[in-house]
């Protein structure tokens, strides 16, 4: 490593706070030897072993919540909020207060940590594996550690639980994807560029250690915060050196497309492996990150003690607010103290529902927490509900959607790389209709030659399920960032359209995709082809009038704020340029079937 490799402890503080002692900048040796990470250990003043609330990421273990977004920690409930408090991770002050030491590290390479940088890969999981061992043998330790965490401290979750790390004792990711390839960098096999470059350059990069430069942090037109970095007591590096210790998600992911290049195959699992007690959060508004993770999470991790719960709203808020607080705390403690309130030890559907719904009614508005208020919880014992009425509506030439095939043959021509605008297929329901679970679209798509007699191999299929009231008027909800978006999208990219019925984990209203080289299969011109899009799943209620429309595009619409897919080596003119057919009639399978209740 350029820098001296530290001495055991050498950034140690402690500090005696009113209510707590706070350890900072605790060593946490790595097997390897070629990192360390350090941590921040917060813990009762009272002598004694208590159980572990874990955090490991990218973040900075030292960079104020306020200082990293101003303005979502004005909004935080003042119990939830304090000096300590750090990004999507649980404030230190209220959870000793109850009997718990929390601790938060920073991942190998970044902040105060030493080593190479490689995010979400699986040296970070064997990282975070360590890291919880080392926790749950310390002399303040009972033994039990929990995870608790927003986003990327909820995804890394279900990895390391799959490690099964001794001392683990339960995880609670709220809106943590699962797939780092199908949730994240590759929706339908389309590179999503745009969210992950943000993240790296604004949220990352500069934490890395040995950074010298200090950034603000960035979230919307005009919101800056205080420029903050890592500390580097021991010293910085010149940039290229930090080039070479790290590896760089914008790039990595613009060059391996597919599930089997060693870069991608090498953050995969098996979420069957986790048998800890999970409460799996997902937020319905999360339409482009996390919210599919969760769900599939859920469905196939290997612990029979597994519960699912939906809600809304903005991703950086929820967690904090004391109803949810509860639901954390009552679940924490029943299987990190044995103190159980709500009945979660007896498992699933005793006590405790396997699955709380949302379920959103009506049209109160978005990004605003007493709107979000206004939708109703309902349990439930399982997911997808086993009542769920899987029913199609076809594709017609008049641009509506019914349940009968269509009479007439139509081709609608569309320009590729979103250069058309949108076709919308719209379904009225005469009589209020409970949407909830996993849809499907089938698209019969074929290329045309070009008038130079060349022609595209491949195309993009964009899918959104819109929700318009009786007048017309389309329904937003909140989405990740507080921006308004629809009820749900999917897409494809039509090479790698291959499905795998073989598959355990295939279902009809989850179709399983390998995603690897093997599965390309490029398009022919003038020749029809069947696309199945797998859209992610959602929950609403149409009221009678209401209207539920199927928009077909050839790239981005509205409803993807930040996450859009325009890298132009992943979506360019020589291999998608040029018209897109799509085929209806009687005999082209054309719908979209929607999971009604």
């Amino acid at each position: 490593m350029p820098l001296p490799f530290p001495k055991p402890n050498a950034l140690h503080e402690v500090k005696e706070l009113p209510t707590l002692l706070f350890e900072k900048n605790v060593d946490i040796p790595l097997k390897d030897g070629q990192g360390l990470c350090r941590g921040n250990v917060y813990r009762p003043k009272e002598e004694g072993k208590y159980p572990v609330i874990l955090t490991y990421g990218p973040y900075g273990k030292d960079v104020p919540y306020a200082d990293f977004h101003g303005n979502s920690f004005k909004e935080i409930p003042d119990e939830q909020k304090s000096e300590l408090s750090a990004w999507e991770t649980p404030e230190p002050t209220y959870w000793t207060r109850h009997g718990y030491v929390v601790v938060r590290v920073d991942e190998r390479g970044l902040g105060s940590s030493y080593g190479f940088l490689d995010t979400m890969s699986d040296q970070t999981s064997s990282d975070f594996a360590e890291v919880i061992e080392w926790c749950a043998e310390q002399p303040w330790s009972s033994g039990k550690v929990g995870l608790l965490g927003i986003s990327y401290y909820g995804g890394s979750q279900w990895r390391v639980a799959a490690r099964k790390p001794k001392g683990l004792a339960c995880i609670l990711p709220w809106e943590g994807m699962t797939d780092y390839y199908r949730d994240r960098v590759r929706h339908g096999g389309i590179l999503s560029n745009n969210f992950v470059n943000f993240w790296w350059n604004n949220q990352v990069g500069p934490m890395q250690y040995g950074t010298a430069d200090k950034r603000p942090r960035r979230f919307g037109p005009g919101q800056f915060g205080p420029p903050v970095g890592p500390e580097c007591l021991e010293g910085t590096l010149p940039k290229e050196e930090l080039v070479a210790l790290r590896k760089d998600q914008t790039e990595d992911n613009k060059v391996n497309r597919y599930l089997d290049d060693p870069y991608h195959a090498s953050r995969v699992y098996k979420l069957e492996d986790i048998d800890v007690p999970v409460l799996s959060v997902a937020n319905l508004g999360g339409i482009l990150l996390h919210l599919r993770g969760n769900v599939v999470g859920y469905l196939e991790a290997g612990t029979k003690n597994k519960w699912l719960w939906f809600i809304s709203g903005r991703h950086d808020l929820p967690f904090y607010l004391p109803h949810f607080v509860e639901l954390q705390k009552s679940f924490l403690d029943a299987w990190l103290k044995g103190e159980d309130s709500r009945g979660w030890t007896e498992g699933p559907n005793v006590k405790v529902p396997a699955v709380s719904l949302l379920v959103r009614k009506g049209n109160p508005g978005f990004n605003k927490t007493e709107y979000e208020q206004t939708f109703a919880f309902r349990d439930e014992k399982e997911w997808p509900l086993a009542r769920t009425q899987y029913t199609k509506y076809y594709l017609q030439p008049d641009l509506s959607l019914a349940t009968e095939l269509p009479k007439e043959e139509k081709k609608i021509e569309l320009e590729a790389l979103g250069k058309s605008d949108p076709i919308m297929f719209t379904a009225t329901f005469d009589k209020e209709t409970e949407i909830a679970g996993h849809p499907t679209a089938n698209l019969v798509y074929s290329v045309a030659k070009r008038a130079d007699g060349t022609a595209p191999k491949d195309l993009d299929v964009f899918v959104t399920l819109r929700h318009l009231d009786a007048e017309g008027k389309e329904i937003f909800y909140t989405g990740t960032a507080g921006d308004p978006v629809p009820l749900a999208k999917g897409w494809l990219r039509a090479s790698l359209r291959a499905i795998n019925e073989s598959d355990p984990r295939h279902r009809e209203w989850l179709p399983r995709r390998d995603y690897e080289s093997k599965d390309v299969a490029y398009l022919e011109p003038e020749q029809k082809y069947d696309l199945l899009v797998e859209i992610w799943p959602t929950q609403v209620v149409v009221s009678p009038g209401g209207k539920i429309v199927l928009e077909v595009a050839t790239g981005d619409s509205q409803g993807c704020g930040i996450f859009l897919h325009n890298e132009e080596t992943d979506r360019n003119e020589a291999d998608l340029g040029g018209q897109n057919i799509l085929h209806l009639g009687p005999n082209d399978q054309n719908w979209l079937c929607l999971p009604i209740v």
